[in-house]
């Protein structure tokens, strides 16, 4: 390996309030990020643990070409069993603690055991000298961005932080992963949202997690000339094309209007695809914003050549939040009858200071609504419901329990989702390639999984493409790559060569993202899963939209030759992630 001190895990013992640094096994070393943590949950965690027990395991790890100066690759993957679906669960992040993890030398932390107080808070700490835990209960219930404020008083101007927020320590399903960005101030704005892997991190006992990497350089290649050239030729061509666009130039947030005009932009709890409040949710909106109140475009990791994260300010002109995305504005949105993008950064800050996944959340508080318990469009009353959920009441962690709890706990039966997630603002019934990934995806519902934005596409067609997007997507999350980098196979691959100083072929690239999915396939069957489990909601195959009455209306055989590999083509290694 190009550097000897990447050869290492952290693992951590909650139970007995050690910390261990070990080597990593020698089958791991190409292993990074999401890769990674599917081996290290099927090899090491039983697939039946109970997953806010003591036996279920929380993976911290950041992607193989993080810490390095590959262009935007240091984004950390954050692994466990799943309390959302019972399944295996990985959500990438961003912000700066990947790169600060590869840059002390580590592959990843792995976190077990609880404490015998669950009311215990603990940190852990990771610097250049090591690794420690140390009691934080001073911190219990904090807020993330107070949280951060308070430790940003405490520690170095370079440290970087993973945290939890009240709906973590609550242990709600919804809960998300916070890491903060590389702004001065250091927002706890880029989450590890999906899965409920805020809920374990809750479980763990641990609050948050402070890395150091002080001024150590980059990790260095093996083929350091190779490795330099090919980065600056991808960022050039990167900057030259893609960067031009209006996304990501200006990011997801600018992806309203078209999504509307294909009818995936979710009105009401899904019963329409188009929302008539596009024209006020539309990110541009946003960024008009920026000339009279300020904010604007920034990276959230250093070394980001993307800059797609927005940073919103107020009508005063003080910072708000920032990453206000797409999935936000429509969850949070269009799919919830909120008119305002005002009103959704409202939302969105709340949901980053408590620590929730922004699609579960605006799933669950829409089925709310649909059910009668609310109107629509309320969105001072959606505001209320998320001080709820900080505060524990029965509402609060109803809705803190995701999509699939609050249309039990309502006795509502329109519920969009997959495997017990959310199902995404990306629709199924006109995007069939996407529909088929939250089908097989031992994710579940989750776009980031394999997402193909091609309506009207033939049905076998979709399969492929969805094969062939998860593959890939599963790659470049082993990468530390940021998808909205969107590089291809042939990419990747060409910087994991120089980097580690041998040939990676296209056979040994495209094997390593299906033995990622296998690995993840694997533990969901030996936690019970089966066929039966990669049913499309209800809902999504019987309430049509658009002129063309669309429904999910794929097979279930059809939808399960997503399991059998398909020959490798050449377009495989020239696709890029949407």
């Amino acid at each position: 390996m190009p550097d000897s001190r990447t050869d290492r895990l952290i693992r951590v013992d909650m139970t007995q309030g050690s910390v261990e640094i070990e080597p990593v096994p020698e089958a791991w070393q190409m292993l990074g990020g999401r890769a990674l943590s599917a081996r290290i949950l099927l090899e090491d965690c039983d697939p039946l643990c109970e997953p806010l027990g003591p036996d279920n395991l929380l993976i911290f790890a950041p992607g193989l070409l993080a810490g390095s100066a590959a262009p935007t690759s240091g984004r950390l993957s954050v692994g466990a069993k799943s309390p959302l679906t019972g399944g295996i669960k990985e959500a990438n992040v961003g912000g700066n603690p990947g790169q600060d993890l590869m840059k002390l030398g580590y592959r990843a932390i792995v976190v077990t055991g609880q404490p015998a107080d669950s009311e215990a808070r603990f940190a852990l700490d990771v610097t250049a000298e090591g690794a420690s835990l140390r009691p934080a209960d001073e911190h219990r219930g904090k807020w993330n961005y107070r949280l951060i404020e308070d430790l940003a008083a405490h520690y170095p101007a370079t440290a970087s932080f993973i945290s939890i927020g009240p709906a973590g320590e609550m242990r709600l399903s919804g809960a998300s992963v916070a890491c903060t960005d590389q702004e001065q101030e250091r927002h706890p704005a880029r989450h590890a949202g999906r899965g409920g892997l805020g809920a374990v991190m809750g479980s763990k006992g641990l609050k948050y997690v402070s890395l150091d990497a002080g001024r150590r350089p980059a990790r260095k290649p093996l083929r350091r000339k190779e490795f330099m050239a090919l980065s600056k030729s991808f960022t050039r061509t990167y900057l030259e094309g893609p960067a031009q666009e209006p996304f990501p130039k200006w990011g997801t947030s600018v992806c309203v209007s078209e999504a509307d005009k294909i009818y995936t932009f979710p009105y009401k709890n899904r019963v329409e695809g188009r929302s008539p409040d596009a024209e006020t949710l539309d990110g541009m909106r946003i960024v008009e914003s920026f000339e009279e109140r300020g904010g604007g475009m920034h990276n959230c990791l250093t070394g980001c050549i993307v800059q797609c994260s927005n940073i919103v300010h107020d009508a005063e002109g003080n910072y708000k939040t920032s990453a206000l995305e797409f999935e936000t504005l429509t969850l949070l949105g269009s799919n919830c009858g909120i008119a305002s993008w005002e009103d959704v950064a409202d939302l969105d800050r709340l949901c980053d200071e408590i620590g929730l996944d922004t699609i579960e959340t605006g799933a669950a508080i829409a089925i709310y609504m649909d059910s009668g318990a609310m109107e629509f469009g309320d969105a001072e009353g959606a505001k209320r419901i998320l001080g709820e959920i900080a505060e524990g009441t029965e509402l609060g962690r109803t809705i803190g329990n995701g999509a699939v709890a609050t249309g039990r706990k309502s006795g509502h039966a329109r519920v969009p989702a997959v495997k017990g997630q959310a199902i995404p603002a990306w629709d199924p019934r006109p995007l069939k390639a996407a529909g088929v990934t939250y089908c097989t995806s031992a994710m579940g519902a989750d776009h980031t999984a394999g997402l193909i934005v091609e309506p009207g596409q033939d049905y076998e067609e979709a399969v492929r493409a969805s094969q062939e997007s998860q593959i890939l997507n599963a790659v470049v999350d082993s990468s530390g790559f940021c998808q909205f980098l969107m590089p291809n196979l042939d990419e990747v691959r060409a910087f994991f060569g120089h980097f580690l100083g041998c040939e990676v072929s296209r056979e040994a690239i495209s094997d390593l993202g299906w033995r990622c999915l296998e690995d993840e396939w694997e533990f969901n069957r030996r936690a019970g899963f089966s066929s039966a489990d990669d049913a499309m909601a209800d809902c999504m195959q019987t309430d049509a939209i658009g002129p063309q009455e669309l429904v999910w209306d794929m097979a279930p055989e059809l939808v399960a030759r997503a399991y059998k590999r398909f020959e490798p083509r050449d377009e495989l290694f020239e696709l890029r992630p949407s």
